[in-house]
């Protein structure tokens, strides 16, 4: 299916299930600038929400993302280590690309719930992540080289409205040959992102993310790098539905991303599934 397809199902559906949202009669209403808290939480695209998972449930994740011809699909799990405190990750990325296809650099987290969100304070949640070179860097599948990943996301509810910021970056060495010259590039790359979340109906919400990313691009020599911008902004809707003591929650959105002159436009697709491992949640 080429991307103009792609992009074209994406839209109509996006369409679709923002008309549905908008006018379920049967669907149950929150009280409009009610401080009802959220029944979908820690389930955005592009941006960490500030919340670990509850003592004895795990999430399971899986986001595909497709632009032009590239496309890469992720799997990550999200694990409490003992309480809401504590938590451990791992993601397991698949790619796509023009260069080639294959398995990704690893990520394994731990997050920690530093605030929990009252009136007046954000949540905060400040996460570390070693990214193992588990990808081959060769045909641009990864970085080579074993690096880290910092992020504080905060997250605070006013209303029918959501807010997530989130400030980090990724350090990440890698090797690079040009003209015959061995040397290593600086991969230190910050990035900032936030995003607003209306909550149309207690479990569909219209998102609105946003994500700025700053790394090197290499020049004619390893030496000579360049700092360059790269923004993605990503409209989009996620919505689920509750079975007992499991939440599903799917979603979609449309990633636009602007660096220098350069403009792609793709399509997201997200699915979650959180469940328990341990009775008396």
């Amino acid at each position: 299916m080429t991307l103009h397809r792609v992009m074209t199902v994406v839209s109509l559906t996006l369409v679709w299930l923002v008309s549905v949202a908008l006018s379920t009669a049967t669907a149950q209403t929150a009280p409009a600038g009610s401080s009802q808290p959220f029944e979908i939480l820690d389930n955005s695209f592009l941006i960490e929400e500030a919340f670990n998972q509850d003592p004895g449930v795990f999430q399971n994740i899986v986001g595909f993302v497709r632009t032009e011809g590239d496309w890469e699909l992720a799997f990550t799990q999200e694990w409490p280590l003992g309480g809401q405190a504590h938590q451990f990750s791992f993601t397991l990325p698949v790619a796509g690309l023009s260069t080639g296809e294959g398995i990704g650099d690893v990520f394994l987290t731990y997050r920690f719930q530093l605030t929990n969100e009252v009136p007046g304070r954000p949540a905060i949640s400040p996460r570390l992540s070693v990214i193992l070179p588990t990808g081959n860097d060769d045909v641009g599948l990864g970085g080579g080289r074993t690096g880290l990943q910092v992020n504080l996301p905060f997250s605070q509810q006013s209303g029918d409205l959501y807010f997530h910021w989130n400030a980090g970056f990724t350090y990440q060495e890698q090797a690079r040959v040009s003209g015959g010259e061995v040397g290593n590039v600086n991969g230190f790359t910050p990035h900032l992102a936030a995003s607003a979340i209306w909550r149309v109906r207690p479990l569909a919400h219209l998102l609105l993310e946003t994500t700025a990313e700053f790394p090197d691009e290499g020049g004619e020599s390893t030496l000579q790098t360049s700092r360059v911008a790269v923004w993605t902004i990503a409209p989009g809707l996620r919505g689920g539905w509750n079975l007992g003591d499991t939440q599903t929650i799917v979603g979609l959105a449309i990633p636009i991303t602007l660096a220098d002159e350069r403009r792609s436009v793709g399509g997201l697709l997200y699915f979650s599934y959180e469940l328990p491992f341990a009775r008396g949640r």
